[in-house]
């Protein structure tokens, strides 16, 4: 009997999802370093590595640690680290496994300078540049070559990449905005590229992500590198970009009705379950907290943190204890609400994963 709320993963549409990124890595002749932040599991990771990843993408050194403790052999951090504790634990990975960490600011390179240097050892950087998504990120071209020629004065850097992360994307309304947004990520970075190698600074890796955008980007000359996350799973912020479909969504969510009132149906996934995100860039492509596989004219209204409520006008045929398969807003974040992954094959559980980096925000 399952139990409820349950995480779910169809592995087989998993598969497919790693593999369609796959096959377009290999179509265009560009790396695939998935950002592990989506899924946070050392077995979805392997998984990505056996089918042709390069290496990992992470958001925090803490996701570092464990990924590096799995095994996996290239890690990028893409954020900006300063503070020394955190330089620390950097350092310990240098024995595990091979580090890039990002640059975006000559203050923040000299910080990892002084303190790399003092322990003799080398490390890999490189420089995030904003293509509009404005966190973090030097702006292209000239702020580049600045940053870059800085880094090469530098004794304990070593600049071998520039990358970007076009997450407006998830804003845009239309799939020409999308279009354009992933050609200006693309472009950006092979400009600022070419103008620091116009000054004799190799960059051998020119690296975009965004699950909206690294088909297009991606396909664009001069780009060495995608860097996709959600695609892994897909959910219903993508599917309202059209950057997936419904059956493409590997990850769902199980949840039980546990009342039913005239004008409402409560559910057993509240905001602790599915999250209150629908999207972190101003996505308003979706509606309610979720779509429901069985009732797709149902609407999770509101949620309270153990509660989902469904509002309805009239009955419905449902019934106290009915399980519901939900398709999560934005899938990155509900994975980090779960301690495991059911791992399904034809509907029927065979595995369980753990979500080992949940909750790894240091």
């Amino acid at each position: 009997m399952m139990d409820t709320p349950a995480l779910m993963l169809d592995l087989e549409q998993l598969d497919k999802n790693i593999q369609d990124i796959i096959h377009f890595s290999k179509e265009h002749h560009v790396a695939y370093r998935p950002h592990i932040k989506t899924h946070k599991s050392t077995e979805i990771a392997k998984r990505q590595i056996d089918f042709g990843a390069v290496g990992i993408t992470v958001a925090t050194v803490g996701e570092a640690e464990i990924m590096a403790d799995a095994g996996i052999e290239s890690i990028l951090i893409a954020y900006p680290v300063v503070l020394e504790v955190k330089l620390a634990r950097i350092l310990a990975l240098l024995d595990k496994t091979s580090i890039i960490v990002t640059v975006d600011s000559q203050e923040q390179a000299s910080i990892l300078n002084d303190y790399f240097e003092n322990y003799h050892q080398n490390l890999t950087v490189w420089i995030k540049v904003n293509t509009g998504l404005n966190r973090c990120g030097v702006e292209p071209n000239q702020e580049v070559l600045d940053l870059a020629k800085h880094i090469q004065t530098l004794t304990a850097l070593s600049l071998t990449g520039i990358f970007t992360h076009a997450g407006h994307s998830y804003a845009a309304t239309s799939e020409a905005e999308i279009k354009e947004i992933a050609l200006y990520e693309a472009e950006a970075v092979v400009a600022s590229a070419t103008l620091c190698e116009d000054a004799g600074i190799e960059i051998p890796h020119r690296s975009i992500g965004s699950t909206p955008t690294y088909k297009i980007a991606g396909a664009v000359e001069g780009i060495t590198e995608i860097r996709p996350g959600n695609a892994v799973f897909y959910d219903m912020i993508q599917v309202g970009l059209g950057a997936a479909t419904i059956e493409q969504c590997a990850l769902t969510v199980i949840a039980s009705v546990g009342s039913i009132k005239k004008a409402r149906i409560v559910i057993d996934a509240g905001s602790k379950t599915l999250n209150l995100d629908r999207g972190a860039h101003g996505n308003e492509n979706v509606a309610g907290h979720g779509y429901i596989k069985e009732y797709p004219d149902l609407i999770i209204e509101r949620l309270s943190e153990e509660h989902g409520i469904i509002e309805v006008n009239q009955p419905v045929d449902l019934s106290i204890g009915e399980l519901l398969t939900i398709i999560p807003n934005h899938a990155c974040t509900v994975a980090n609400l779960f301690n495991t992954y059911q791992v399904c094959r034809e509907g029927k559980v065979i595995d369980q994963w753990k979500v080992d980096a949940r909750g790894r925000v240091d």
